[in-house]
């Protein structure tokens, strides 16, 4: 089976490594990096990822994945990556993403009627376009599977397996990379956090989150015409 997986400058690296390493064990699966050349990308803390396929060399994607970060706001304005994922969506057996790389599937107009989820301060933008917002860390809705932000990108591929191979396999892949969260501190989601951090962490990312709702609302206001 063919994992297409979007990688594009300025996403957020874990989104795509912290999946790429629970599929990575599995020998049924051939995974590909894809991006419009081959030349290396640059992530948004500067890591550099090498594709390993373009969009012209790409085999249909049997699971097709799209990963977020603040790079995917340029996405859903980019008719060429736009196009590839629906091409590639009509054919595979699962479309996915985790973090806002729901909303670039929904720029693509590949969620609409659908549930998913998206990182907790880009969520309510998924409405938009005519997806049903759940705050949760895995959805699964039909062939369509998302992850909300960062770090259930681990959750969503071990979900994602379990879908395919059978949960016995998936706890064995969660077991080998000892995913076993105990975070140092309460409060890693909205629910549990404090009204103190939450505010906070908003007053850090308002410009920014600003703007991405102003190109969500004009993409999906284009998209309905």
């Amino acid at each position: 089976m063919n994992v297409v997986m979007l990688l594009y400058p300025n996403l957020t690296q874990l989104d795509l490594t912290g999946p790429y390493e629970v599929l990575a064990r599995y020998k049924e699966l051939t995974l590909h990096l894809v991006w419009k050349d081959c030349e290396p990308v640059r992530d948004v803390s500067g890591l550099r990822i090498v594709p390993t396929t373009s969009f012209d060399d790409c085999p249909q994607a049997d699971i097709l994945f799209v990963p977020g970060g603040p790079g995917q706001v340029a996405l859903m304005e980019d008719a060429e990556v736009l196009d590839f994922l629906r091409r590639q969506a009509a054919g595979a057996r699962y479309v996915t993403s985790v973090c806002t790389g729901s909303l670039v599937l929904a720029a693509a107009g590949l969620l609409t009627g659908y549930r998913a989820t998206c990182h907790w301060l880009s969520l309510p933008q998924l409405a938009l376009f005519g997806v049903e917002p759940v705050p949760e860390r895995v959805v699964i809705d039909r062939n369509r599977i998302s992850g909300a932000g960062v770090t259930s990108g681990i959750d969503f591929a071990l979900a994602l397996m379990a879908q395919l191979f059978g949960e016995e396999r998936a706890k064995a892949a969660q077991l080998m990379i000892e995913y076993d969260p105990a975070p140092p501190f309460a409060g890693g989601s909205p629910s549990s956090a404090s009204p103190e951090t939450i505010s906070a962490v908003k007053a850090l990312t308002d410009g920014f989150q600003a703007n991405r709702e102003a190109v969500s609302t004009r993409v999906a206001a284009a998209l309905k015409h």
